[in-house]
């Protein structure tokens, strides 16, 4: 029986998973979308999202906890300053997996997982969602009255 053993640990021993993990990880945080196996996605899932939420709170100790995973220097920096900073305000479910079909090769399932944010297609969508808002009954009509003109220049007031 496997009760309590959420861990999936796609066929390889502890340091290799923990090593593609962290390299799977530098590449979401470096290109925000990476292809991959369903698998794999998942589980990075479960191990990058942790760690974009420590990002949410730039101190000392986040960032040694991050290094500690991530093991990359640039992928820390860019987590902390660029990332960090277009999610503040998510509460959470920062990456998205959609699924890709089949692998020519092996017939694997493929996925590609993206950080949420970073998706132009669908955050353009939600832009416009809130912008184009309107009443079912017309609004004012716009009135075509003519300001009066200030016959007086600035010099005739001195």
């Amino acid at each position: 029986m496997r009760h309590g053993k959420k861990v999936n640990h796609l066929g390889r021993q502890t340091a290799h998973r923990k090593a593609m993990l962290a390299n799977m990880a530098c590449s979401l945080i470096e290109h925000k979308r990476i292809n991959t196996t369903v698998a794999k996605a998942k589980a990075l899932k479960q191990f990058v999202e942790p760690m974009i939420t420590k990002s949410k709170s730039d101190t000392t100790h986040n960032r040694r906890l991050v290094m500690a995973k991530l093991r990359q220097k640039e992928a820390v920096a860019e987590l902390f300053r660029d990332v960090a900073a277009k999610i503040g305000d998510r509460p959470g479910g920062y990456t998205r997996i959609i699924k890709l079909g089949n692998r020519l090769g092996d017939n694997a399932d493929m996925a590609m997982i993206e950080l949420v944010d970073y998706n132009e297609i669908y955050n353009a969508d939600k832009a416009k969602k809130k912008t184009t808002r309107r009443s079912r009954r017309g609004g004012a009509k716009p009135t075509t009255s003519i300001p009066p003109v200030d016959t007086k220049s600035s010099n005739e007031e001195e």
